[in-house]
């Protein structure tokens, strides 16, 4: 079956800072290798338009609006009519995007979680791109958290149909180079404050305890900042780098936000994308990892700096490389965008087989956004 699809996301056009459009690109690309039509509209940002770094696509469609009434001037029938409807978390005015989608689609509407643990952990707060009462509007939702998470979402918030979508890696793009690695330990991941903490601890203090050896950090966003001298910085590198940055590395560190480390079950996409790149991982330890890469097998686990040092000092270089090439296995069986568009496919006829009549008389959220359509 030949879906239409739109999808509405925070930005697939550039990778700036945002974790997001390499997970997008991935899905959708796949997605259109198995024939379906796929839209990503996008909101113009200005820090976005600044960093723009997604060739054109040749098998799906990318377009942008410029404000809520844009959208729906411009995009109002392929919304109304398309198959499904996916709204993305951090979405620009999300709310009012998401009851204007669930107001107007007429096919099966779904939101795309790409920040399940965060977005669970402020809802009782507010949160600018999704409410609590929006929750039952959508016929499905998709959590990029699995484990119990999905059943959470039912239970707790009402989701008529919760279902687990992980991130994925484009298996092209992520693949590993020849060469020397040129650094001991690295790290690719824009700066997020309560994320800073576990990269100092298992990175920076190993550097500052190993002056001959070279370690490196990339990413955006991050504040002025000594760090030791055997420690680069890389302000930012477009995703066609980064199986090269991978390559260059003997590990490779993966840290993960306080919430999604607090929920578990919520592997971030650069940890499927270095694994695909086949770079041995070393990451902080969390509820559910054990379901992506196998500990001690697929991946190393550690606590404190002293356990990188121990991985650094001591590991043969023979277990190092059978760990990096097992992690690539494991994606290649279970983790690809291939993989994962069967998966949102099977979620899309599951919501239909169980879908609740739309009626013109669906309870309004009221927001002053909403105003704005």
């Amino acid at each position: 079956m030949t879906l239409s699809i739109v999808v509405i996301g925070l930005s697939v056009t550039s990778s700036w800072g945002n974790g997001h459009a390499t997970t997008y690109r991935a899905l959708i690309e796949a997605l259109a290798q198995r024939d379906h039509r796929v839209t990503f509209l996008e909101r113009d940002m200005p820090w976005y338009r600044e960093h723009r770094d997604l060739a054109t696509p040749s098998t799906w469609s990318v377009a942008l609006y410029q404000s809520l009434p844009d959208l729906a001037l411009k995009f109002g029938t392929l919304v109304s009519t398309a198959d499904v409807v996916i709204v993305g978390s951090y979405v620009p005015d999300g709310i009012a995007v998401a009851e204007w989608v669930t107001t107007n689609a007429r096919g099966i509407t779904a939101f795309y979680d790409i920040d399940t643990p965060v977005t669970l952990a402020g809802l009782d707060r507010g949160l600018p791109y999704l409410s609590a009462a929006l929750i039952p509007r959508f016929d499905l939702y998709l959590s990029f958290a699995g484990g119990p998470v999905p059943k959470v979402v039912e239970t707790e918030f009402g989701s008529p149909l919760a279902r687990v979508l992980h991130c994925s890696a484009d298996m092209d793009l992520y693949q590993g180079q020849q060469g020397e690695p040129k650094w001991e330990l690295g790290y690719l991941g824009t700066y997020s404050r309560d994320r800073q903490p576990s990269v100092e601890r298992f990175l920076v203090a190993p550097a500052c305890a190993m002056p001959d050896l070279q370690f490196v950090v990339a990413g955006s966003q991050y504040p002025d900042m000594t760090w030791p001298e055997n420690v680069a910085r890389i302000d930012h590198l477009a995703p066609s780098q980064h199986a090269g940055f991978y390559s260059e590395q003997r590990f490779t560190l993966n840290v993960t936000r306080a919430d999604m480390r607090a929920l578990g079950f919520s592997p971030s996409v650069r940890l499927f994308e270095a694994a695909a790149c086949g770079t041995p991982i070393i990451s902080d330890r969390w509820t559910g990892i054990e379901t992506i890469l196998e500990p001690e097998a697929e991946i190393f686990l550690v606590d404190d700096s002293s356990d990188v040092i121990e991985l650094l000092r001591n590991m043969p270089d023979e277990r190092r490389r059978s760990i990096g090439a097992k992690a690539r296995r494991r994606i290649l069986a279970e983790h690809t965008p291939a993989h994962r568009a069967r998966q949102l496919e099977s979620y899309v006829q599951e919501a239909m087989s169980q879908r609740r009549p739309k009626s013109a008389g669906r309870p309004a959220v009221r927001t002053k956004q909403a105003a704005e359509f």
